[in-house]
């Protein structure tokens, strides 16, 4: 589903609202976050590096979030999260394309063919600040969404959990097509044809021709495509 403009988004450790770049930069300097990671630091355990990513909807502003990322985690780890948060619909494969490498399910088990490799990698052998990395999932009714690394620090981890929500967009649902309400459903008859004419409320979409086509509206890129019905919320 294409977006309409950049969302805002709040700070997960202070609050603050503001908008995907503003959060990027505030993230460095957060008073809070930096009082997490003071508390992190002088528990026992080797420090590491850790990346900050931006990940958003390759082709819109609505939907991003801000995470950081254990250097010893894994694409995997990663696949993971993005699943559980914006993607899982049907079990689709997905990948991640860093140079000229492809890193998929296909050739689990530490196998590979060409410039294909399994996702059971350590982020750390190749992640760098400025990396821009794209990602598919699915690859018939595709999803597509970028990863940036936008910064790396040395020190431990803040929680036990591979990854860190720091960010994330405000779900704002689009306009109900007939009243201009928030919209509870889109029709996937109608999207392809007029994304606003396809946004229906609850009442609204009760009357609708296409009834059997009515998929929910959730806070993810994914929303409207093949049999996505959330749950886009984090798995921790």
């Amino acid at each position: 589903m294409t977006n309409r403009k950049q969302a805002r988004g709040a700070c997960t450790y202070c609050g603050k609202e503001m908008t995907r770049g503003g959060l990027a930069r505030h993230l460095r300097t957060c008073p809070q976050r930096q009082q997490a990671i003071a508390a992190a630091d002088v528990k026992r355990g080797q420090d590491q590096t850790l990346y900050h990513l931006q990940v958003q909807d390759a082709w819109g502003g609505a939907h991003w979030l801000h995470l950081e990322m254990r250097g010893n985690a894994t694409l995997k780890d990663l696949d993971h999260y993005l699943r559980a948060i914006w993607l899982e619909c049907c079990g689709h494969l997905s990948a991640f394309e860093i140079g000229p490498v492809r890193y998929t399910q296909i050739f689990a088990g530490g196998e590979f063919y060409g410039e294909e490799h399994d996702m059971n990698v350590r982020v750390h052998r190749l992640f760098q600040p400025g990396m821009e990395i794209p990602y598919e999932y699915d690859f018939g009714t595709t999803s597509e969404l970028l990863i940036k690394v936008l910064d790396q620090r040395q020190g431990k981890p803040t929680t036990e959990n591979p990854m860190v929500l720091m960010a994330r967009n405000t779900f704002e649902p689009p306009p109900c097509a007939e009243c201009g309400q928030p919209a509870d459903f889109v029709c996937a008859e109608c999207v392809g044809d007029d994304e606003d004419a396809a946004m229906f409320c609850e009442a609204h979409a009760n009357e609708h021709e296409h009834d059997d086509m009515l998929m929910p509206i959730l806070n993810s890129p994914r929303t409207g495509m093949c049999g996505y019905d959330g749950p886009a919320e984090p798995p921790y």
